[in-house]
Parts: C-alpha cells; sequence; structure tokens
C-alpha cells in the first residue's frame, strides 16, 4: 500500500520516464499507475490510498490525514493494465452533497442523486471493478478490444 502523496514522490523521481508528469493534487494518470505496480513494487499489485478531494468523485466522504484533508478512497493498480478496482467512503450527509455539487454546476443533472439521500442514508462505501481490466490481468491479453463481453465494430450501434 501507498499513499497517493507517496506516489507522486516515487513518480517525482523518475519523471522523465513519463509523456505527462506527475503533479501533486492533480489525478494519476494509467502510466503512472503502471509505474507504481511494475517498477516501485516490482510487479505487485497495489492499493493507493488518501487521494486529494478533487481527484475523487463528489460522493467519496473527505477526512483529516496525516497529509491534510483527503478524500477516504483508494484504487488498487496492478502490473500492465493500471488501475482495476476504485472504491470510497460514501458521504452521507445531504448538505455536504449538494453543496458539492452546486460547486461544479452539477446540482441540477444529478438531482436524482441528491433525491436517493434526501432522507438520510447509512454510512456505506462502495467500489467499482473494471471487469474487462481483470479480464486482460488473468488471460494475458494485451488489448481491451479482446476481451469485451460484447464485440463492438464499426456502426454494430446502429443496431439498437
Amino acid at each position: 500500500r501507498i499513499a497517493y502523496d507517496d506516489a507522486i514522490e516515487v513518480l517525482n523521481k523518475n519523471k522523465n520516464a513519463f509523456e505527462i508528469a506527475p503533479v501533486l493534487g492533480q489525478p494519476l494518470q494509467s502510466e503512472h499507475e503502471r509505474y507504481i505496480s511494475e517498477i516501485a513494487f516490482s510487479r505487485r499489485p497495489v492499493f493507493i490510498t488518501h487521494f486529494p478531494c478533487q481527484t475523487k468523485p463528489f460522493y467519496a466522504k473527505h477526512g483529516e490525514t496525516e497529509f491534510g484533508l483527503r478524500a477516504k478512497a483508494m484504487d488498487l493498480v496492478i502490473p500492465r493494465y493500471g488501475e482495476v478496482i476504485g472504491g470510497s467512503e460514501r458521504e452521507e450527509s445531504f448538505d455536504l452533497l449538494k453543496s458539492r455539487l452546486e460547486s461544479i454546476d452539477q446540482a441540477e443533472s444529478l438531482a436524482w442523486y441528491l433525491e436517493l439521500r434526501k432522507y438520510g442514508t447509512v454510512p456505506h462505501s462502495g467500489w467499482g471493478l473494471g471487469f474487462d481490466r481483470l479480464l486482460m490481468f488473468l488471460t494475458g491479453v494485451s488489448n481491451i478490444r479482446d476481451v469485451v463481453p460484447v464485440p463492438r465494430y464499426p456502426s454494430s450501434s446502429l443496431k439498437y
């Protein structure tokens, strides 16, 4: 496991190795995630934690850490493929969610989400698994198009 700030420090020691330089406070790029798991952690899966709040979705809960105010979130990155799982503790405060959505000018388009939280919720967390990337990892396939369960090709979406 590595904290986001520590990951940026590791990446900046080798910043010439990247097309996009790592910047503290900015989201990690796929090339950064792969470097962390392949080089810094010798081809092992790695959990990255303590992300800056602005790099995670509005619904991620914030909390004080040794690095300051951070999102209570994590990503699992794996060699060759980068992030395969992302998760966070969810914010349950309606007022905080509403103010965050207003600050990013999304309160109207995500009114349905606020409606779900209007009468409260229980403390909870959630995560998402990149199923296609997991299949790539398990099978060793290098192109994501080769593991997509519903094949896509030009004009295929026009049939539906």
